[in-house]
């Protein structure tokens, strides 16, 4: 009795706290505002794009590698008979050792190259400005446009690489450049480690501007030397970014094709055929779609573990 009676008491001594709480409920559910409901549709047009043109594709992939696709013709279920078959195929195990060797001539080159030209234009002096546009240009150009050009400078005879090279002595000016392996290669790491070093620049220049420029003083007062101010200060503090370089320059050579494709063709033979140009002659040469797609899946994974590796050898150490 005593109990019922208090239980009455206390509501009626708060009926002001009762009826802010039940108007409370109402507005969380009917609010727009509401944090878990703003949340949702903020993120619903991100996961939409990424499930129509990521996830499905991924899938729609996975079901055709494990198809006897032939792009034109009957579709056959073949099982893990692509997969299987790639331990066997001497020619892509080739195109996978060209692509490395051409990933580890071109990734060094283009990251000294790009800390070399930061370093030249990170000061606000005159005609830094103009330095970096002229650095940059290169990359924006882009390396179809690039390519294209070098197919016609490339020439013997009349391009304008062997007419540089004769005035100065060093060919007879009739290299044919394109037509043998390791010239064809030489050329291509030359032309990439010039149109790729501008956005390295950028990147490392952006971050060397944002270094305070107390800590150069510090040590000017100490009587560091250049060099010194450079491994000490600069390259300490740009670590996560010179890891970021790295790690476009590695993931963006292991899937180099453009540039090859329109030089070389992957020719003479298949001396300059990369993974990807491999593939896409499986694809759109052979018209095996399916082992090609097979073969996507695998560089994809291994692209992946390729970045997650450097992601965990270059991480900044406490």
């Amino acid at each position: 009795m005593s109990t019922d009676v208090g239980t009455r008491r206390t509501h009626r001594l708060d009926p002001g706290s009762r009826r802010a709480a039940s108007a409370g409920r109402r507005a969380g559910r009917g609010s727009l505002t509401h944090p878990a409901r703003t949340g949702l549709l903020l993120v619903t047009p991100a996961v939409l794009f990424v499930g129509v043109f990521v996830l499905v594709p991924l899938a729609f992939a996975v079901v055709i590698s494990l198809t006897n696709w032939p792009l034109i013709g009957t579709v056959k279920f073949s099982g893990l008979k692509n997969y299987t078959a790639i331990a066997s195929d001497a020619a892509f195990a080739k195109s996978v050792l060209y692509t490395l060797l051409y990933t580890v001539i071109v990734t060094g080159p283009i990251l000294v190259l790009g800390y070399a030209l930061a370093v030249l234009v990170r000061r606000k002096r005159r005609g830094a400005t103009l330095l970096r546009t002229v650095f940059f240009l290169p990359f924006v150009v882009g390396l179809s446009t690039l390519s294209f050009v070098t197919v016609l400078e490339a020439q013997p005879d009349s391009g304008a690489i062997n007419i540089v090279l004769r005035k100065l002595g060093i060919t007879d000016g009739t290299t044919a450049w394109l037509v043998d392996g390791p010239l064809a290669t030489g050329l291509i790491c030359v032309l990439v480690i010039w149109g790729v070093s501008g956005l390295t620049m950028m990147l490392l220049m952006a971050g060397m501007q944002a270094i305070p420029r107390e800590f150069y003083e510090s040590s000017e007062l100490d009587g560091a030397t250049w060099w010194q101010q450079e491994r000490e200060i600069t390259i300490p503090v740009l670590r996560r970014t010179i890891a970021m370089c790295v790690i476009i320059s590695v993931v963006g050579s292991l899937l180099a094709f453009t540039q090859f494709y329109i030089l070389t063709r992957g020719g003479p033979g298949t001396d300059t055929t990369t993974v990807v140009q491999y593939i896409y002659n499986r694809a759109f040469v052979q018209l095996q779609l399916g082992a090609a797609t097979a073969l996507s899946i695998v560089l994809v994974i291994v692209v992946g573990l390729v970045t997650a590796a450097q992601f965990w050898l270059l991480r900044e150490k406490d």
